[in-house]
C-alpha cells in the first residue's frame, strides 16, 4: 500500500507533525521523522543506530537542516520548530508526501524541483538519502545540507561539552565513530550547538520538550539553471557503506517478500504484514530473534512477544523466526515463569508476569496447529509440564492454583497481569485475586496438554480432568448475572463487578470455557460497553473510575492508562470471538472484513503504515502511547488470517 500525502495534509505545522514514518533495520535501530521532515519527539532521529541488539541504542544523526540558494535567495526547505517560537518552515514549499517502503518528500521552490528520499539499510546501522534535482528556474541553484548530529544514548540531552572529531570519511563522539560517503562537496564547519529544539509530542506527554544538536559539517551540490543533479549520502556505523540506491532495491526486496509469503490478497493485510516485520529484531544475548515491543518507547518482554508473535510471525509464514523464539523462551523457564525481561549484560532476566508462561504454551499449540511440528512439540512438553506443575503448587508473585482450580496470581504491589501500572504505592488497576483473562489462560493451557499428551502417553497426569474442574469453577464464579458479562478478578472488592475488555479472552481462545449463549452474550456486552473500531476500552465509560483522555504528566497517563484508554490489540480477540459466536458464517466474516476497513485509516494516522499502542477512552481519534505497537499489528493480522481460512 502506498500512502501518498498532499499539502491540504500540513495545512500549518502543528498538522504536518501530526503524521510520521518508521524505518527499522532488525537490530533494534530506526528513523523516524514526522511527515514534513522534523522532529517533534527527542526519539525521532534520521538515524538512531543500536550498538549492541536490541536496546542499546544512540541517536546519531537527529536531524537535517537544508537551505536553496537561487541566486541571491536563500531558501530554508527543512522543517523544525523551537522554544523560542520559530520555526523552519520547509513544509510551505513540500507538496508531496509518499511511503511505502521508505519515506520521500517532494519540494517546489521557484521553478526547482526536489525530491529526498531517505532509506534505512535492513541488517545494517546506516541511512541512505538521496536528493534528486530539478532546475527550471532559469539561475544557478545551490542545495547545502547540515546534519544535525547527538551522538548520545537514545532518549539523552547532549550535553555543550561534548567533543566532536571529523576526519576523512568518518565522524567521532561520545565512543561513537559514525562513518560517511557523499558524491557531493563537504565543508567543513566550527563546531556549533543548536539549542531550544521543542519537541511538542513529548511536551503533551510530561517528557522533556526540549533538544539540543551539534553541527561540524555540511555537503552541498550545484546544479546549472535548465539542468538536473543529484546529491546522495551515507552514514553507517561499519567503514564499508553501501549506496543509497542499493540500500532502497534491498529494502524493497525484503518488505516485498513479507508481503510475498504472508500471502495475503486484502491491501490492508499486506501493509500489515510488512508491518509486522519491523518488529523482529536479533538479540546479541541470546544469539537469536525477537520481537520489539513496540517503537519508539519499548524493548523486547515475554507477554508481549507471546502475543505478538502469533500475527507478526504465525499469520504471516514466519513459522522458523517462530520457533526460534518459543526455543529461546524455554531456556529461560525458570520455577515455572517465562522472563518478562531478557538479561542485558550482568543483569538476570525479569520474571514479573503470571501470563507469559500460559502465553508461551498457547504459543505452542499455535505453531502446532500451523506447521505441524511435532517436533518442537516434544522439545517443549517437558518445560510445559513444569509450567503446570509450578502454577498448581505454587510458585513467585502469588501465583497458585486455589482449591477450586483457579488460579490465583498478584501479591503485595506486584503487577502481574498485562494491566500492571504501578505508581509508588498506588495500584491504579489491582487485579490481585483470581484474573479472569489469566483462568481462561490456564483453563486452554490444561487443555493443550490434554491434546499433547498423545505424543507422551507415559506421562500419567490427568490434565482434562483438572480442566473440567477449572469449567466448573469458572463458570460458577465468574459470571455476572446482573451484567450479563464476566467478572474482571475474583477479589472480593469493587474491581470484580468493573466491565473490562480482559473477559473477551474467555471467549477467543481456541478451548472454550464458557457454554456458546454466554459466550455470545459476552461479545455483546464488550460490544455494547467498550467497542470502538480501534480497538477495545479497558472499562466501561458508565464507571466512575473511567479516564477519558490520556496524557499529561506520567502519573496522570498511569491513571488512566487501564481506566478506559482504548488498546488495538485486544480488538483482534473481539472479531475471533465474533466470528466464533457466529459460527463463521458468511454474514459474520462479511460484518467484520466491513469493519476492518477503519484499519486501512488508522495505518494513514499517527504512524504511516503501522498500529498505535493506544487512543483515548472518550473519543479515540487520534493515536497515542507508542506509535508502532506490535501486539496491535499482529492481533488484526491474526483476525485477516482467520478471515481467509
Amino acid at each position: 500500500m502506498k500512502f501518498v500525502y498532499g499539502k491540504q495534509d500540513w495545512k500549518t505545522f502543528e498538522r504536518g507533525e501530526e503524521n510520521c514514518f518508521l524505518m527499522t533495520n532488525g537490530l533494534g535501530g530506526f528513523s523516524s521523522l514526522t511527515m514534513i521532515g522534523s522532529c517533534g519527539r527527542n526519539d525521532h532521529a534520521v538515524l538512531m543506530a543500536c550498538v549492541h541488539s536490541p536496546n542499546h541504542r544512540y541517536n546519531m544523526i537527529h536531524r537535517l537542516e537544508e537551505i536553496l540558494s537561487v541566486g541571491e535567495e536563500a531558501v530554508c526547505i527543512s522543517s523544525q520548530d523551537y522554544l523560542d517560537r520559530t520555526k523552519e518552515q520547509g513544509y510551505l514549499y513540500q507538496t508531496k508526501f509518499t511511503y511505502e517502503d521508505y519515506p520521500q518528500w517532494t519540494y517546489l521552490v521557484k521553478g526547482i524541483e526536489i525530491v529526498r528520499t531517505m532509506v534505512l539499510a535492513q541488517g545494517e546501522n546506516s541511512v541512505g538519502i538521496t536528493y534528486e534535482i530539478r532546475n527550471r528556474s532559469g539561475e544557478e541553484a545551490v542545495l547545502e545540507v547540515y546534519p544535525h548530529l547527538e551522538f548520545v544514548p537514545k532518549g539523552a540531552l547532549l550535553g555543550e561539552e561534548q567533543e566532536f572529531v571529523l576526519e576523512e570519511g568518518k565522524i567521532s563522539s561520545n565512543g561513537q565513530t559514525l562513518h560517511f560517503w557523499t558524491d557531493g562537496s563537504l565543508c567543513e564547519l566550527p563546531l556549533t550547538f543548536r539549542d531550544g529544539l521543542h519537541y511538542a509530542y513529548d511536551e503533551c506527554d510530561g517528557r522533556r520538550e526540549k533538544g539540543r544538536t551539534a553541527v561540524n559539517h555540511k555537503i552541498s551540490v550545484r546544479v546549472a539553471a535548465e539542468s538536473t543533479g543529484s546529491l546522495q549520502m551515507v552514514y553507517g556505523m561499519m567503514p564499508k557503506l553501501s549506496g543509497p540506491r542499493e540500500m532502497m532495491e534491498e529494502v524493497r526486496r525484503y518488505r516485498k517478500a513479507l508481503r510475498e509469503k504472508a500471502g495475503f490478497g486484502d491491501e490492508t493485510a499486506q501493509t500489515l504484514a510488512a508491518a509486522a516485520g519491523q518488529f523482529i529484531s536479533y538479540r546479541s544475548s541470546t544469539a537469536k530473534q525477537t520481537i520489539l515491543a513496540g517503537f519508539p518507547f519499548f524493548e523486547d518482554w515475554g507477554r508481549d512477544t507471546m502475543i505478538a508473535m502469533l500475527g507478526c510471525c504465525l499469520a504471516t509464514g514466519q513459522y522458523e523466526t517462530a520457533e526460534s523464539i518459543l526455543q529461546t523462551f524455554m531456556a529461560y523457564c525458570k520455577r515455572g515463569l517465562m522472563p518478562n525481561l531478557f538479561p542485558e549484560g550482568k543483569e538476570a532476566p525479569g520474571y514479573n508476569t503470571v501470563d507469559a508462561s500460559l502465553l508461551f504454551m498457547l504459543a505452542v499449540y499455535e505453531y502446532y496447529r500451523k506447521t505441524k511440528d511435532s517436533v518442537l512439540v516434544k522439545s517443549a512438553y517437558q518445560t510445559m509440564g513444569e509450567i503446570i506443575d509450578w502454577y498448581e503448587k505454587g510458585t513467585d508473585f502469588g501465583i497458585r492454583m486455589d482449591e477450586d482450580g483457579l488460579l490465583m496470581a498478584g501479591q503485595d504491589y506486584d503487577q502481574v497481569t498485562w494491566m500492571d501500572v504501578r505508581v509508588g504505592d498506588i495500584l491504579p488497576t489491582p487485579r490481585h485475586g483470581k484474573p479472569v483473562e489469566i483462568n481462561a489462560y490456564w483453563y486452554n493451557a490444561l487443555r493443550i496438554m490434554g491434546e499433547f499428551r498423545k505424543f507422551f502417553p507415559e506421562d500419567e497426569k490427568d490434565y482434562e480432568a483438572m480442566a473440567e474442574r477449572v469449567k466448573e469453577s469458572f463458570g460458577q464464579k465468574f459470571w455476572n448475572r446482573e451484567a450479563g458479562c464476566l467478572k474482571d478478578v475474583l477479589s472480593g472488592t469493587r474491581a470484580d463487578l468493573q466491565i473490562r475488555c480482559n473477559q473477551i479472552w474467555a471467549v477467543s481462545l481456541p478451548f472454550s470455557v464458557l457454554p456458546p449463549e454466554k459466550e455470545r452474550e459476552v461479545v455483546e456486552v464488550v460490544f455494547r460497553k467498550l467497542y470502538t473500531p480501534y480497538g477495545l476500552r479497558t472499562l466501561d465509560p458508565a464507571d466512575e473510575e473511567f479516564h477519558p483522555c490520556y496524557g499529561g504528566p506520567q502519573l496522570e497517563r498511569d491513571l488512566a492508562y487501564h481506566q478506559g484508554t482504548v488498546w488495538v490489540f485486544p480488538l483482534g480477540a473481539y472479531y475471533r470471538a465474533y466470528l466464533k459466536v457466529h459460527e463463521y458464517s458468511r454474514e459474520a466474516r462479511a460484518y467484520v472484513e466491513e469493519q476492518l476497513e477503519s484499519m486501512g485509516a488508522a495505518l494513514r494516522e499517527g504512524c504511516i503504515g503501522q498500529l498505535p499502542e493506544i487512543y483515548d477512552g472518550g473519543n479515540p481519534v487520534s493515536s497515542k502511547g507508542c506509535f508502532a505497537q506490535a501486539w496491535s499489528v499482529g492481533e488484526i493480522l491474526r483476525v485477516y488470517d482467520e478471515l481467509r481460512s
